[in-house]
């Protein structure tokens, strides 16, 4: 990928030749031309074209058939703001693109060029519209149909992480680092035959030192902080403790190696994860706020798959009643929040993720996704809020008392019945702690499955374990006893009250909508759910703005119907 100081330098050359004479596969010049609408249009499809040729650099703001600097610069008007040209490109593209654009400025023209940076990815890539280029030599040609395919068995994805970089070992590796990855591995039951190697040796063993060189992934697990700053210059991580959505209280930085890293951040946020004690009989039993192993993976997964390319710190924001973990590079290979519990990921930094697999740091496919929800689940937590907007991976826990009559049945299921609850089961069972019912569509959005798979799932803890019956054709509740005991001790709060009526107007707009009855007025949903007339109108109106509800009608005539495309399709 060409650098703004490459650019620049090649900037100089115009007076000697054309834009054009300078272009290559990975670099275009163009002029911006036209207003906003019609310059994030062009943003777009050259973004589709470069991503889909392997990633590279386009430069706006320059006239590539003509000779001479001062009449080649036409530079990109001030009005063009940079934030929105990025998101233009992220929202028009499929899949999304998360460019990174900057600015050069210039004595000629408007006085500022605009450089977007596009790497590459999974193609092929198109706009919402299904169209698409890619880059061949010096031109965009159209993506054809038969070309698709071609493009996305030829994909070979750059892996920064991989690149080899110059320097000996000895003067890169800090042997503090090295043992404190060895302890980290250790405590996850990594092999002790390569724990016991030395750290050159080690390094060989997990691929990524190779014939004797480094790799940025080496530097990763164990190089020393300077030689990260310079030659993973955009790796780093901070930790605010924040007084509020705009001020923090305390702050700290850090671009030492990931299992060194990974214990700085875990005390910085351990220092303010409480305890909570809950008594049964003469035992005492402690809880986090947020379970340990939950924390561990999710930092993990933010060290590992970050894009190192885009100059963002690994951002982890300690509140009061949240933490927020983001960190720069979007899900890639089809995966999204909606999917990600059970889909195989794709990997941006394979030989560094390699080498994690083998010390045991992390765990293949999706299982420390899967981890991290069953920590939660299992203790009757929140699951976290999993968003990824504009290239940018995010993570949200919500801080949620623990629930102990949920916590000793999962015990009990595993000590007296042998039975270890998947992840699906938690998240229906949960569902279920807070809902009188759950139906089949909302099941396999729960669980990120098809229909099909969650209806086995259902059945499965219906009659084999017992822990579920049929309250309609695809509707499930718990059975009274385990209803009874799950609900032991504890009351619904606000916010689950809330969601028990949401469900069942879901339910009963989606059920009349199918069976071909009318839509429901505001009395029929007060009879559903016990609420008041302005408590409804909240609902129904909440449910319209997530595109749930059509409203048909003013006042006391107004009718709520379910709509159709509301259930997406599997």
């Amino acid at each position: 990928m060409r650098t703004l100081r490459e650019i620049e330098a090649l900037l100089g050359r115009l007076d000697e030749c054309v834009a054009d004479d300078l272009e290559d596969q990975d670099l275009d010049f163009k002029e911006w031309g036209g207003g906003d609408k019609a310059g994030f249009r062009k943003a777009v499809d050259w973004a589709i074209c470069m991503a889909n040729g392997g990633g590279g650099v386009v430069v706006f703001g320059v006239a590539d058939k003509v000779k001479g600097r001062a009449q080649a610069i036409l530079g990109v008007p001030p009005e063009v703001d940079i934030h929105r040209l990025k998101r233009a490109v992220y929202d028009g593209t499929d899949p999304k693109l998360t460019p990174l654009i900057e600015e050069i400025r210039v004595p000629e023209g408007t006085g500022r060029l605009v450089v977007m940076f596009v790497y590459d990815g999974i193609p092929p890539y198109t706009d919402t519209a299904g169209r698409g280029l890619v880059r061949v030599g010096k031109d965009c040609k159209p993506l054809t149909g038969t070309m698709r395919p071609k493009l996305a068995a030829s994909w070979v994805g750059e892996d920064f992480t991989a690149e080899i970089v110059s320097g000996q070992s000895q003067t890169l590796i800090s042997t503090a680092a090295m043992e404190t990855l060895r302890r980290a591995a250790g405590k996850q039951n990594a092999p002790t035959d390569l724990l016991r190697l030395g750290d050159e040796e080690l390094l060989e063993a997990v691929g990524v030192r190779q014939g004797g060189r480094m790799t940025r992934a080496a530097l990763l697990l164990g190089g020393k902080e300077e030689a990260l700053r310079e030659l993973v210059p955009n790796y780093m991580w901070t930790h605010l403790r924040m007084e509020s959505d705009t001020d923090y209280t305390d702050r700290a930085d850090g671009n030492e190696a990931i299992a060194v890293a990974l214990a700085r951040i875990l005390d910085r946020i351990s220092a303010n994860n409480p305890i909570h004690t809950v008594v049964d009989g003469p035992y005492h039993f402690e809880y986090r706020t947020y379970p340990e192993v939950a924390l561990r993976e999710a930092v993990m997964n933010a060290l590992s798959h970050v894009d190192h390319r885009i100059p963002s710190p690994i951002l982890v924001k300690q509140f009061q009643e949240r933490i927020e973990m983001t960190n720069a590079g979007g899900l890639i290979g089809g995966t999204t929040p909606e999917n990600i519990l059970h889909r195989t990921p794709a990997s941006r930094n394979s030989c560094l993720v390699g080498a994690l697999l083998r010390l045991r740091l992390i765990n293949r496919s999706t299982l420390g996704m899967q981890r991290i929800f069953s920590h939660l689940l299992m203790e009757g937590k929140e699951t976290p809020f999993i968003s990824d907007l504009a290239g940018v991976f995010r993570m949200t826990f919500r801080a949620s008392p623990v629930s102990a009559a949920f916590r000793f049945f999962v015990a009990e299921e595993s000590f007296e019945r042998g039975i270890h609850l998947s992840v699906d089961h938690l998240l229906i069972l949960n569902r279920l702690r807070v809902c009188d019912e759950v139906t089949l569509n909302e099941a396999a959005r729960l669980c990120h499955r098809p229909e099909k798979e969650s209806a086995a799932i259902l059945a499965e803890m219906e009659r084999s374990l017992g822990y579920l019956e049929r309250s309609g054709e695809e509707i499930w509740r718990l059975t009274p006893d385990l209803g009874a005991r799950l609900a032991e001790g504890e009351g619904r709060t606000p916010a689950q009250r809330s969601l028990v009526a949401g469900s069942r107007v879901e339910h009963a707009l989606r059920r009349s909508a199918t069976s071909g009855g009318p839509a429901l007025s505001n009395a029929d949903i007060r009879g559903l759910t016990g609420l008041d007339r302005r408590q409804v109108n909240r609902l129904v109106h909440r449910l319209e703005r997530e595109g749930k509800v059509r409203i048909e009608g003013h006042g006391r005539a107004a009718r709520y119907a379910w709509v159709e495309s509301a259930d997406g399709g599997d």
